[in-house]
């Protein structure tokens, strides 16, 4: 990069520097996320922004390059003050969603290769990243077993989530059960990882795991790179599938997943349809499985937080919860108010 252009972090809670970084994102086709938490600028000799980096959390993303900086490096600048940004914040782990067509960019920046599709990579900071999470979860003796995994939010743990973790648990030696870890709930990560453990302690084949980076939601897949017409949940679905089926069920001798019919929510029908195309390709059994009813409608963790809601902590909601659900409501739901 040309002596005349420097880096700066960008002031957020100026209005008017998140207007113009607001702006520039969009001269360069690309979309301002409202949780960007730092951002980074490449500024030139009159001040003007030239190219710029951002993230949430140990994300990175909301890169742009003006045309007359592309092949001149302006990312590793970036890239560097960022990681060194989120380092200083506490995030050590950190990881970039990008086209496919960008891998060789970020690679030459110190960043690694997790997983593809078609479209879209998945890149971190660590070239031994997977292995790391994975390693205290399984062990020599899982092999010739048959294990199997579900993956579930638990916003809060329900009566249907019991029984589709008994389910599966009875169809397997080992049942791998990931607690979606991202704090965008009603119930904070540390009490639906609590409210899994208690629901599920007698079942001594189920091993609780959170589920770290590794798992990607629609609520932290990033979309500022979206061309019209292409569909998030399509794309995280995707990536997130593949990120399972070729990297985390190998480490863990996974050939099994299970979920929840879905018939409510469009977009988590629309995952478990796209985990039916892909996990047979891996030799992973897909495994859906019919939801329990109360009443005539689906026991739901969105029913039970209706409930909440309308009505509050009532026999209703109860009904619908493990008794160990039921306790910790009974004691703490007004403070989750």
């Amino acid at each position: 990069m040309r002596e005349e252009y420097h880096v700066t972090q960008l002031q957020l809670r100026d209005p008017r520097e998140r207007e113009r970084l607001t702006a520039f994102l969009l001269e360069n086709h690309l979309t301002y996320e409202d949780n960007i938490q730092t951002a980074f600028a490449v500024l030139d000799e009159n001040d003007t922004l030239s190219a710029c980096g951002c993230a949430a959390g140990p994300l990175l993303k909301c890169f742009a390059v003006t045309p007359e900086l592309r092949g001149q490096n302006a990312l590793g600048p970036l890239v560097s003050a960022l990681v060194q940004e989120r380092f200083a914040a506490g995030f050590y782990e950190l990881f970039l969603i990008t086209r496919s067509c960008n891998e060789g960019m970020f690679s030459n920046c110190g960043f690694f290769p997790v997983v593809r599709t078609q479209q879209l990579v998945l890149l971190e900071n660590r070239m031994n990243g997977l292995q790391v999470f994975t390693a205290p979860m399984g062990g020599p003796e899982d092999v010739g077993k048959t294990v199997g995994a579900v993956v579930m939010n638990c916003n809060p743990f329900t009566l249907g989530h019991q029984a589709l973790v008994e389910f599966a648990a009875s169809q397997c030696d080992i049942l791998h059960l990931f607690v979606v870890e991202e704090d965008r709930s009603c119930f904070p990560t540390h009490v639906r990882l609590r409210l899994v453990q208690e629901g599920t302690a007698h079942l001594p084949n189920v091993r609780v795991h959170l589920s770290g980076h590794y798992m990607i939601s629609l609520a932290t897949f990033p979309t500022y790179f979206l061309k019209e017409g292409e569909d998030a949940a399509a794309l995280q679905s995707a990536l997130d599938i593949t990120l399972f089926a070729q990297c985390i069920a190998p480490e863990l001798h996974i050939t099994k997943r299970f979920a929840g019919q879905e018939p409510l929510d469009p977009t988590t029908n629309c995952y478990n349809q796209t985990m039916k195309g892909i996990l047979p390709q891996f030799g992973i059994e897909c495994c859906e499985i019919p939801r329990i009813c109360s009443g005539n409608e689906v026991i739901s963790a969105s029913r039970v937080r209706r409930l909440l809601r309308e009505k509050g902590l009532c026999q209703e909601v109860l009904a619908l919860v493990p008794e160990t659900t039921g306790r910790y409501l009974q004691t703490e739901f007004k403070r989750i108010q």
